[in-house]
Formats: structure tokens, C-alpha cells, sequence
């Protein structure tokens, strides 16, 4: 797998809380030189970014983020907002605590009405695997199919672990045919980036893309 390849996978993320502008810039600059599917930002920068880059760069952003349990009226203001400020691309958390707590139906609703919310922009609904048993991502991977989600994502990156490939194949096994995951937190390596792609994940995302890829040079051509 080429470089340039694995950069088409990648969502260029800078989700501190102290993320500066200037952060913001240089990473939106390195998402055009490299190609990457997307930069994967704060909702407070999704308008400033439009403004200054316009369609130069596809931009994705978080709702309900990190810790997943804000009503669901307030994720859906979150979420339509943000696709009125110029996001393509929506990551929303799941409300954990509901997960927890065996309230399925709920989680069900909340994720079918963001989905509703964005329409035919991408919905990614991350399920913060480190809280969850097996028995509850395989939950979630039949509601998260149900609701009519585009991808099924790891992490948030905040919590107490990242992807792990144990979990990238269990989806693989209980998701539906049009449901595409994504892998984040804890990727650090080129290998880690091409094992989770060759396993069928179709974005992942991370911070460290640019220092991971371009330590060697020899594929790419930009």
C-alpha cells in the first residue's frame, strides 16, 4: 500500500481543547498537500475553515464529544449546525451511559435522529469500545446498521484506550454490508495504519499521519 494511498484514508485530526488557529491552519495545509480524506476539527472552527479554504478541504467534525452523554437535542443542534456551517462529515458519540445501562431503544433513537439531522452528509458514530463488553459492541453494531449510520468508529481518542484489530474484526462480523468503520485513538505506527486498512477499515483517524507517512519519501510524488 502506497503512501499516497494511505493518506486517501486518513481523517487529519486536531481535537484538543486548546487547539489554536494556527493549529488549525497547518493542519488544513497539510490535509491539501497530502490528499487526506478529510481534517477532523472542532465544531467552533467548521466556519472559519469554509471561509478560508472553501472546498479545498472536506471537513469533519465531532458532536456530543468526548464523553457522549448530552441530551439528544442538544447533539441534534450541535449536529445540525455544524452542517449548516460547511461540515461533510459528522462523528457523533453514542450516550454511553444508555449503552451501560441496557437502554438500547434509546440509543437506537438518538442515533436514527442525528441521522435524520444531517441527511445525506456522513454520520460516524463512535461507540468508545475500552467502556464497552463484547456482548455491547455487537449491540451496537446491529443498532448503529439499524439507524442507518454510515460508518461505525472505535474511539474518541479521550478515553482509556484506542483501536484495537480484535474489535475492527468483530465489527467486520456484525455490521451490515453498507455500514464502512473507522479506527482512532492509539495509532502510531505506519504498520498500525496498514494493518487497520487491510483489516477493511475505511478511515482512520489520527493526529500523527504526516510524521508517521513521511518518513520515507520514495511514493510520494506532491
Amino acid at each position: 500500500m502506497t503512501t499516497q494511498e494511505i493518506f486517501k484514508h486518513i481523517d487529519h485530526t486536531q481535537l484538543k481543547a486548546f487547539a489554536t488557529w494556527e493549529d488549525i491552519k497547518k493542519l488544513c495545509e497539510e490535509a491539501i498537500l497530502y490528499h487526506t480524506a478529510s481534517v477532523c476539527i472542532p465544531p467552533c472552527y467548521i466556519s472559519r475553515i469554509k471561509e478560508a479554504y472553501g472546498d479545498k478541504v472536506n471537513i469533519c467534525t465531532v458532536i456530543g464529544f468526548p464523553l457522549g452523554y448530552s441530551v439528544t437535542a442538544a447533539k441534534i443542534a450541535e449536529a445540525k449546525q455544524a452542517i449548516a456551517d460547511g461540515a461533510s462529515e459528522v462523528d457523533m458519540v453514542v450516550n454511553i451511559t444508555d449503552v451501560k445501562n441496557g437502554r438500547f431503544e434509546e440509543v437506537l433513537r438518538e442515533i436514527s435522529a442525528i441521522k435524520s439531522a444531517v441527511g445525506h452528509k456522513i454520520l460516524k458514530v463512535i461507540i468508545e469500545t475500552c467502556y464497552l463488553t463484547k456482548e455491547e459492541k455487537i449491540k451496537l453494531c446491529e443498532i448503529v446498521t439499524k439507524a442507518g449510520a454510515d460508518y461505525i468508529k472505535t474511539s474518541t481518542g479521550f478515553g482509556t484506550g484506542g483501536a484495537k484489530i480484535e474489535d475492527i474484526q468483530l465489527f467486520k462480523a456484525h455490521i451490515g454490508p453498507n455500514i464502512k468503520m473507522k479506527a482512532a485513538g492509539g495509532v502510531k505506527t505506519r504498520a498500525d495504519l496498514e494493518m487497520f486498512l487491510n483489516a477493511g477499515c475505511d478511515r482512520i483517524g489520527t493526529s500523527s499521519a504526516i510524521s508517521m507517512l513521511t518518513q520515507e519519501k520514495s511514493d510520494l510524488t506532491y
